[in-house]
């Protein structure tokens, strides 16, 4: 291409001396992309979890959560004191009939409920879900397949 075409002349620096120009424009650039900004700004050390996947913590109390409308029920769930931070967080139970699977004051692990820290579908407010209770996974105990150790 020629140098005095327009759509040429529109774009970034060019020449010998344009590498710190195109790395600082780069620079820039990048906190449009979402990924990079979550994982650079910080924020991520701000929520419950503090940037892991998952983490686990010791049943507080057994919460029942009203659905939201135009859903009626009551969706099972436990308040979480985290062991990392000492933060209380409320997570729902899946599966039907695992809540008594759940005793306070055990063990659990929690993980996120799929949105990336947005609540999901009918429930108000509640981010995480059990994964494992006593080192047991809560699907395993739902299916029969193992039973919870006693403590």
């Amino acid at each position: 291409r020629n140098s005095r075409d327009s759509s040429y002349a529109m774009s970034i620096a060019s020449g010998m001396n344009a590498g710190r120009k195109l790395r600082q424009h780069r620079q820039v650039q990048r906190w449009a992309d979402l990924k990079y900004k979550k994982s650079h700004l910080g924020s991520a050390m701000k929520n419950p979890f503090m940037g892991s996947a998952m983490a686990k913590g010791i049943v507080v109390e057994k919460i029942g959560v009203e659905a939201k409308q135009p859903n009626s029920a009551i969706r099972k769930c436990v308040r979480v004191q985290l062991i990392k931070n000492g933060k209380k967080i409320a997570c729902f139970v899946p599966n039907d009939g695992c809540l008594n699977f759940v005793d306070e004051n055990d063990e659990v692990l929690v993980a996120g409920l799929g949105r990336s820290g947005h609540a999901v579908g009918d429930l108000p407010g509640i981010r995480f879900k059990v994964v494992k209770v006593a080192g047991v996974s809560l699907l395993a105990l739902f299916r029969g397949k193992k039973d919870k150790p006693r403590s």
